[in-house]
């Protein structure tokens, strides 16, 4: 039973459905690495300022692995775009945690949005695309994402709170991203700093939900309203 035991890991080792998950575990690892250093460069340099040895270099791997992953720097490139947008949805969302009115919560995710350069780098990629429809299901399943888990995470904070919202979970989530990207890209062309980004997205916008606290001074001032009505007529 002892030797048996012994010759278990190395029997475990040699099994194919292993060696297929320890591949697919380091491939998953490699493109991450690959994203991580490609990301910050495209940023910096853009797309034709960046080249795929300067990315190999940077993630320290070798040429061939980028187009073994990836295929195209064109592609490697809209990734990186679509996981950035990805990832400061979630910053957002975070950020907006603490936010304990609809007021708070709509500032906390402008003044988010408005600081990163996400969106702008996004707004390459979709440009891109126009060119490269291969590259068009990822910015579309990226689209739908930032979306629905939008949605999701306001339907959550309006339960929380109690706010009654204005519109539709899923409305304010479009709504929001749509105000963002084309407020962002436009004072990105005008040079406009993120305050002021912040500021006309928070005009913009407007008012998204109301708090359980407004919410019942309205309901007292329409049944006052409605009493003065009664008697004016009575």
């Amino acid at each position: 039973m002892v030797e048996k035991s012994a010759q278990e890991p190395f029997e475990a080792a040699g099994d194919p459905k292993h060696a297929a998950r320890a591949t697919r575990s380091a491939g998953r690892k490699m493109r991450s690495l690959l994203l991580d250093a490609a990301s910050p460069l495209f940023r910096e340099r853009g797309l034709s300022g960046t080249a795929i040895t300067d990315i190999a270099a940077a993630a320290d791997a070798f040429p061939s692995q980028i187009t073994y992953y990836f295929r195209t720097k064109e592609a490697l490139f809209v990734e990186c775009a679509c996981r950035d947008l990805l990832y400061l949805a979630r910053a957002t969302e975070q950020a907006a945690l603490k936010a304990r009115t609809p007021r708070e919560y709509t500032h906390a995710l402008a003044e988010t949005v408005t600081a990163s350069d996400s969106i702008a780098f996004f707004a390459e990629a979709l440009t891109l695309t126009r060119r490269r429809q291969d590259l068009a299901p990822l910015v579309e399943r990226t689209i739908e994402r930032l979306h629905s888990e939008g949605a999701r995470a306001y339907a959550g904070q309006v339960a929380r709170h109690g706010w009654r919202s204005l519109r539709a979970p899923d409305e304010s989530s479009r709504r929001f991203w749509a105000v963002a990207i084309g407020i962002i890209l436009e004072g990105y062309a005008m040079g406009r700093s993120p305050e002021a980004l912040c500021a006309e997205m928070l005009r913009v916008l407007g008012e998204q939900a109301k708090s359980a606290g407004d919410t019942a001074r309205l309901r007292l001032v329409d049944e006052r309203d409605a009493s003065t009505n009664s008697n004016e007529e009575g």
